[in-house]
């Protein structure tokens, strides 16, 4: 998610061989999207999403508070520095990398709960996810009529 002043949710979606990338806000509008092949690393998904919307980076003042995009932990930050500055090299001034908390296993025994345990503003982009999954099945009825 990429809104100024609140932290922003990145997550990738894969089904069929299509990998949905999609960065919304913190109420899990949609802000920026982008398909690729579902063979396509996360990195690099969000490297040419953020890449073809580069011109709103480019446009945000550097004294306005730096963009959070908040990343799972199969996202490599250092990479995705790199390769963002090449595209262009001011970015790392208007947005900020947080991987997004992830329970330890201990934590988890803790709270008496095992397997998936939801995360904190990680919802924001599941429900986001479920909306367009949701989206794809009424298209797919319409289309079949």
């Amino acid at each position: 998610m990429l809104v100024l002043n609140r932290k922003d949710i990145v997550s990738t979606f894969s089904t069929n061989g299509i990998k949905r990338h999609l960065a919304v806000d913190t109420l899990g509008f949609p802000f920026f999207t982008h398909c690729t092949k579902a063979n396509l690393s996360d990195d690099k998904g969000l490297i040419e999403m953020l890449t073809k919307n580069i011109g709103y980076f480019q446009s945000k003042p550097v004294n306005t508070p730096k963009i959070t995009i908040l990343l799972d932990h199969g996202y490599h930050t250092e990479y995705l520095r790199e390769e963002l500055e090449k595209v262009y090299p001011q970015i790392m001034t208007k947005i900020r990398f947080e991987l997004s908390a992830k329970p330890s296993k201990q934590e988890k025994k803790d709270q008496g709960k095992s397997g998936f345990v939801p995360v904190a503003a990680r919802w924001v982009i599941e429900r986001s996810n479920a909306w367009m999954e949701r989206c794809k099945i009424v298209r797919i009825q319409v289309k079949g009529y």
